[in-house]
């Protein structure tokens, strides 16, 4: 009865996310309910777990998100986004316009870019990609997320989070496993690319492009123009990214991401102020305005979900739930995929699921003898698959960036973010299993 409350919980977001309920009433609400069905005291559940967790989200993250959503409206008022857009369509000729975003994306993060500031630069120049090409916007999310939670995330030597508590729980290499790493790499890639060029045909053919009448519209300030008047550079107008990624991988410690995406925003403006709409201090106020507010409301989507999570690992529900994963008696590398893919997906968050699992696991796997490196990398990936259901925070928030509703825009998020990474799990644990 305890984890039934669990999975009642995660269905009931699932289907309030679907019917299009912000995750700003979906978080608390669902909460709420939680506490209620588990016998948790709800006022002091709402005022300790739930806030604790959402502000210390809030804490870590809001000048990644602010920074992140600034650097991301400077770039589309300006025209940078659009200059960016149509080079790469020019060099692409039109085609693979979807697996093109992914493989940018992917490229920032594992530069070592926040994938939440991925988000808010890489919008901007996907969404003119996408008219441009004139295909369908309910691809959007799944092309931009790709990139940012699998491929790159996976990676031997890749600076995303899992990889890095991976490495400090277990005390293995951030190029754990190389040659298996490798392959899970290039799978999920190829795979990723096959689905997208896929529903790129399979849209057009069934009539659903840019300006599709069934999706929920874009705001009047979204509105794409691609005429190409009045443009930055192409070139230079890649600078600013440029600068962000370098800095940020070339002088870690002194340039932290938020320092690095602050010093691309002030280059931005530098570079391309000039091409900014209007007259005197508006020309600078209107962008930083949209922006602020763009990246206040994607935190607190964001954060309210986590405080979801805070409440579920106050459960009964939730701990024997753990307990019961760790007395499963199968092969040590499945029971790793299948401990850390449920812990994630339980809490919604790839991160937190797997340092649950690798905290309560990390002693059994030196008694049983498994080779921790492929620990590693098994429960990198793993994590990188239930933890996409409707109620991680991190969907929610690029869902909201497109104007999409899960209705509109998961399909793709699942079969990419889900089921391709569920699919490299069962190549990489023979792999493993061979010594490789």
């Amino acid at each position: 009865m305890d984890m039934l409350v669990l999975v009642l919980a995660i269905v009931l977001f699932t289907v309030l996310a679907f019917k299009g309920i912000s995750a700003l009433i979906m978080g608390p609400l669902v909460s709420i309910i939680v506490a209620v069905l588990a016998g948790l005291p709800v006022y002091q559940t709402m005022l300790g777990p739930f806030m604790e967790s959402s502000s210390a989200y809030v804490k870590s993250f809001f000048f990644v998100f602010f920074l992140g959503a600034l650097f991301g409206a400077i770039y589309e008022s300006t025209g940078a986004a659009k200059s960016v857009a149509l080079g790469i369509v020019k060099m692409s000729k039109g085609k693979f316009t979807a697996s093109i975003i992914t493989i940018i994306t992917g490229l920032l993060t594992f530069g070592g870019i926040s994938g939440f500031v991925v988000f808010f630069v890489i919008y901007p120049i996907a969404l003119h990609l996408f008219q441009e090409n004139n295909i369908s916007r309910r691809i959007l999310p799944g092309a931009i997320s790709a990139g940012c939670w699998t491929f790159s995330m996976i990676a031997p030597a890749s600076p995303s989070i899992q990889n890095v508590i991976s490495s400090r729980v277990l005390g293995t290499p951030m190029s754990a496993a190389l040659i298996p790493g490798i392959v899970a790499t290039i799978f999920e890639l190829v795979a990723i690319i096959i689905w997208l060029e896929y529903r790129t045909a399979y849209t057009k053919k069934k009539g659903q492009f840019f300006n599709d009448p069934t999706l929920t519209p874009l705001p009047e300030s979204e509105d794409v123009d691609m005429s190409t008047d009045k443009l930055p550079n192409f070139i230079l107008s890649l600078l600013p990214i440029l600068v962000i990624v370098l800095t940020f991988n070339i002088w870690p410690d002194i340039f932290q991401v938020e320092t690095s995406v602050l010093l691309g925003t002030i280059l931005a403006l530098v570079l391309f102020g000039k091409y900014l709409p209007g007259t005197g201090l508006e020309r600078i106020i209107n962008p930083l305005n949209k922006g602020g507010l763009n990246g206040v409301n994607a935190i607190m989507n964001t954060a309210l979900v986590v405080g979801f999570g805070g409440v579920v690992k106050e459960t009964s529900g939730f701990k024997s739930l753990v307990e019961n994963v760790l007395s499963l008696n199968m092969p040590p590398l499945i029971f790793v995929a299948i401990a850390v893919a449920i812990c994630a997906g339980a809490v919604g968050s790839a991160s937190g699921g797997l340092t649950i699992a690798f905290q309560a696991l990390s002693d059994t796997f030196k008694v049983m003898h498994v080779n921790l490196e492929y620990v590693h990398r098994i429960g990198v990936i793993a994590a990188g698959t239930l933890d996409t259901l409707p109620h991680q925070g991190a969907q929610i928030t690029l869902l909201n960036l497109c104007h999409l509703t899960h209705k509109e825009g998961y399909l793709d998020i699942f079969i990419t973010q889900i089921l391709i990474p569920i699919l490299a799990l069962f190549i990489i644990i023979p792999i493993c299993s061979m010594g490789l």
